[in-house]
């Protein structure tokens, strides 16, 4: 059964256990992590600085529900990142973890950034900074309840200063970016 719900298995991941994550080559140009990954605290820190040639980042869903900080910064080649529904989010109290912060800057190919929902639910902080190149942010699903980065306050700045955000029905809107 295909139900939206049920992840689904990617059998073209590059990525589906712990021992393949931590043997990865720092040379690795396209980043694919099967659904369910790392969903215990094995992580609670992610940082991509160790692949500096990547062009594309793709989690699968319900992946790193246990990561509270993840660091997309100075990768000069990568140009999309793809996150999957109920990623970097676990079952807590209510409210935010003020220790949860996303971070992605200065990458100055990216051109899209796409999340899932309930991603990061209970983080506190979102910073988008000096991605020269991006143009469409997607974040949740039309239609559902997608409560991404529902605590978190949201630091967006680029330049040129316009950025195209996308819904997954295919609407559009330009903003301004300050």
């Amino acid at each position: 059964m295909n139900h939206p719900s049920i992840p689904q298995h990617n059998p073209n991941a590059t990525v589906h256990s712990m021992e393949e994550w931590t043997s990865l080559s720092s040379s690795v140009t396209q980043l694919i992590v099967d659904c369910c990954f790392c969903s215990s605290d094995q992580l609670t820190i992610l940082d991509f600085s160790n692949w500096r040639e990547l062009k594309v980042i793709e989690i699968g869903s319900h992946s790193f529900q246990s990561v509270e900080v993840v660091k997309i910064v100075g990768l000069n080649d990568l140009e999309r990142v793809v996150i999957g529904k109920n990623c970097f989010t676990c079952e807590m109290p209510n409210g935010p973890n003020p220790n949860r912060c996303f971070t992605l800057k200065d990458c100055e190919k990216l051109k899209e950034l796409m999340i899932g929902r309930w991603c990061f639910s209970r983080y506190r902080v979102c910073e988008i900074e000096n991605n020269p190149s991006l143009e469409v942010i997607e974040m949740g699903e039309m239609g559902w309840v997608s409560n991404v980065f529902h605590f978190a306050s949201l630091t967006l700045s680029s330049n040129p200063p316009r950025i195209r955000v996308r819904n997954r029905l295919g609407c559009v809107a330009i903003l301004p970016v300050w």
